[in-house]
């Protein structure tokens, strides 16, 4: 086995730099970048735990013209995937993001199911799930079906 992190998630971004910098609010840690032919930053590698993220820009790498990368870069990225991840504090890690520029879909609060979580959406379109254990021992799975699904009658 390699010491290469066992996953790997490419985000592509606009503005590799201002996002790296964002991600790094979410506890990844810089590990390297790549100049383009310009100079400027077309991939930034960050790391948290298991997991490398490889930050890409949406123009300048070289990338083959296929249908899918045109696809890309029109746009939405990131539609109908949800990056979750583990954090300290809920609240004050959504605080950094709004500060930076995130939106926040569903603000700081206690699920059923046993953790505080909070939503979001980064300025490179990317959605993110923000959760911290609550140290409930309720059955997750059958409290998240009854908020879902269980109808309150009067």
């Amino acid at each position: 086995m390699s010491s290469e992190p066992p996953v790997r998630v490419g985000l592509r971004v606009n503005d590799v730099t201002a996002a790296a910098t964002l991600y790094e609010t979410l506890g990844f840690v810089p590990v390297g970048t790549v100049p383009g032919a310009d100079g400027g930053v077309v991939m930034a590698i960050l790391r948290r735990g298991p997991l490398q993220l490889l930050v890409d820009a949406l123009v300048g790498m070289p990338f083959p013209d296929s249908p899918r990368e045109r696809q890309t870069k029109a746009g939405p990225r990131g539609l109908g995937v949800v990056i979750g991840l583990e954090v300290d504090d809920v609240d004050e890690t959504a605080r950094q993001c709004r500060v930076a520029g995130c939106v926040i879909t569903s603000a700081p609060a206690d699920a059923p199911w046993g953790e505080r979580y909070a939503e979001l959406e980064d300025p490179y379109g990317y959605a993110w799930k923000l959760f911290q254990s609550t140290g409930s021992s309720d059955d997750g799975m059958q409290a998240a079906h009854d908020a879902w699904f269980t109808e309150t009658r009067s």
